[in-house]
């Protein structure tokens, strides 16, 4: 989210509503490579940072990417800005549609009432959101959800193992119901370990604010105040927000950091601070999104909710760098008690 990309459309020889596509700042990427016939067109609507962000919008990417490779389809995708209105995201999701783009993907939450409004105008057109579940919502909208929770238990457990101050923290973006899932798997998989370890918890802004997602300068203050607390791990979903994070937990020798949403070790921008990265709690969006588009293109028609936990391989802890081979024995212990049914975490923190 670093990266400011510029918004552009692409032109379409032929296609429809090119003007309103480049006016939803929507760039295309017809696909011309790839098995399939390119029959089906995919818009994907990004949350605000969209791709480049090195987390969650380019799992989500990865995911279109390869239905672009595999599947042949032809794609666009469509920007959001950071404090727009809500307008803005109907007219994102009419424009992608004006376009002839009648399988969208939104991703995040932010986007379920426009989704739902949408939706319930154009009957016709499927669509996921990503990250959200209304149970208000029309018929031809499919939520891909996540486990977030039992991922981040995990996450927690490897924390407190590797914890030498025995002093962990928690840094959440935005303090929203999605991100309390992975503050309530966390502090469980911590306190599992050892209830008397200390968790640092710290949320950037709260709605309709929703800059703690794109605001890495936030994500370092946060982690800062935590390390000099005397946290020595720390644990940040917040979308781009955590490269800043990241970069606090490098300059603290000792210090270890978990990414979030992608493999954070194996990003490019990220690779200076590999060495600090203990883990991250990965959310297999890629995945999810590819899952959608294949179903729609063999004439499915998926609708209601698709979960992606940690026994279907939805949610999981990235291994690059080797730092948390030690306690696999330990890590695969908790996973297994969680796909047994024996372990159940909570998707909303304790009360304090």
């Amino acid at each position: 989210m670093r990266r400011s990309m510029k918004l552009a459309a692409v032109v379409l020889s032929g296609s429809l509503g090119m003007a309103s596509l480049a006016a939803c700042g929507a760039k295309s990427t017809d696909s011309s490579s790839g098995s399939g016939d390119g029959s089906l067109k995919v818009g994907l609507a990004y949350d605000i940072g969209g791709r480049g962000d090195q987390s969650f919008n380019d799992s989500a990417a990865r995911g279109l990417d390869k239905a672009k490779s595999e599947l042949g389809v032809s794609v666009t995708e469509a920007e959001a800005k950071p404090g727009e209105a809500e307008a803005d995201k109907e007219t994102r999701l009419k424009n992608l549609i004006d376009g002839g783009y009648k399988t969208i993907v939104a991703v995040g939450f932010v986007y379920q009432p426009a989704v739902n409004k949408v939706a319930k105008d154009n009957p016709n057109v499927k669509f996921a959101i990503i990250d959200s579940n209304d149970k208000d919502q029309p018929a031809n909208v499919t939520s891909l959800l996540f486990a977030e929770q039992e991922g981040s238990y995990l996450a927690g457990v490897a924390a407190a193992n590797k914890s030498k101050s025995k002093h962990v923290g928690f840094i959440g973006g935005v303090q929203s119901e999605l991100i309390k899932k992975f503050e309530a798997g966390y502090k469980a998989g911590v306190k599992f370990v050892d209830p008397n370890i200390t968790v640092e918890t710290t949320y950037l802004t709260t709605p309709p604010d929703f800059t703690g997602f794109t605001s890495p300068d936030k994500g370092k203050e946060a982690a800062q105040g935590q390390l000099d607390k005397g946290a020595d791990v720390i644990y940040t979903a917040a979308g781009s927000s955590g490269n800043g994070a990241i970069e606090a937990v490098a300059n603290k020798s000792g210090a270890l950091a978990i990414g979030v949403d992608s493999d954070q070790a194996n990003q490019p921008a990220l690779a200076k601070y590999k060495n600090s990265i203990l883990t991250s709690m990965v959310k297999n969006v890629d995945t999810a999104v590819f899952s959608y588009i294949d179903s729609v293109k063999k004439g499915q028609s998926p609708t209601g909710v698709k979960l992606f936990d940690l026994k279907s391989d939805g949610v999981s802890l990235a291994t690059t760098g080797n730092k948390i081979d030690d306690i696999q024995d330990k890590l695969k212990a908790a996973a297994e008690s969680i796909k047994s049914g024996a372990t159940t975490i909570p998707t909303a923190p304790a009360a304090q």
